[in-house]
């Protein structure tokens, strides 16, 4: 089975969902806390590791930027000043996935 790609990412800033649309015409609504809750950054998988659990989102917390990673998927900035996760397209694939 091929993984699915992104034909469409929109960011619908307002209520904070980033919608991914795939090749196989499925769609993913990631909220913006979840995504920055579920960061595989290194400082964050080491707070996980610590005991600390996900980062908490700040209420009110919203994607400032998007931008591409080659093909391999997104990085992600937070308007808490998070931004060094980048968001593989199978992860962002699987967090979409209920």
């Amino acid at each position: 089975m091929n993984p699915a790609w992104p034909t469409d990412i929109t960011d619908h800033r307002h209520s904070g969902v980033l919608e991914i649309t795939w090749t196989d015409g499925k769609s993913s609504r990631l909220g913006h806390a979840l995504l920055r809750e579920q960061c595989r950054c290194a400082a964050c998988e080491q707070q996980r590791r610590q005991g600390q659990g996900n980062p908490p989102a700040s209420p009110g917390l919203r994607l400032e930027t998007i931008e591409p990673v080659g093909e391999h998927g997104l990085n992600l900035g937070f308007s808490d000043g998070h931004d060094r996760g980048i968001y593989p397209w199978a992860y962002l694939r699987q967090l979409g996935t209920p």
